[in-house]
């Protein structure tokens, strides 16, 4: 396994609606180095596009912070119900390091997707989970945390963001 380098915001790749995933060998060998980079970082989750890779896959693990490791490989996820009842709540990005934004989601989920086998998973997410999963999920179709904000919220969170070192 080797550490992948995590594409920062305004990269043009996170813009990008990523293909579906066909070779399942190559997108679970790349799931394992996302998920050693996605530690070290530290993250919760990491999407294929920021680590360069327009393909449908983002690993998380939402646990491994309080306790053992649930490592999640998601290959073209979807979610297939999305509950009514929505929350905002704190989300942080590898890609933009230093800024927080509140985001409203809904607060349960279903996501579809193949794990790193090839087999067929279903996951009723609630919470945090549901919140990492659609917010890898947006990666997928080439939006960031920025793309869900109104405009009088997003630029003085994009100007200070511009303004780390």
């Amino acid at each position: 396994m080797s550490r992948l380098a995590i594409l920062r915001w305004p990269d043009p790749r996170l813009s990008a609606v990523c293909e579906e995933v066909t070779d399942i060998p190559a997108a679970a060998a790349l799931a394992q180095d996302m998920l050693e980079t996605m530690y070290a970082a530290p993250g919760r989750g990491l999407a294929a596009p920021q680590v360069g890779v327009l393909q449908r896959l983002f690993v998380m693990d939402v646990g491994w912070k309080d306790g053992a490791a649930t490592p999640m490989v998601c290959i073209n996820p979807e979610i297939a119900a999305a509950s009514e009842a929505q929350a905002e709540g704190e989300e942080g990005c590898l890609s933009i390091p230093g800024v927080t934004a509140r985001v409203r989601r809904p607060t349960a989920i279903t996501l579809r997707y193949l794990d790193e086998t090839g087999n067929r998973r279903e996951a009723a997410l609630e919470g945090f989970a549901a919140r990492c999963a659609q917010h890898e999920l947006d990666h997928l179709d080439g939006l960031v945390t920025f793309d869900r904000l109104p405009p009088e919220v997003r630029a003085p969170l994009e100007a200070a963001y511009e303004a780390l070192p």
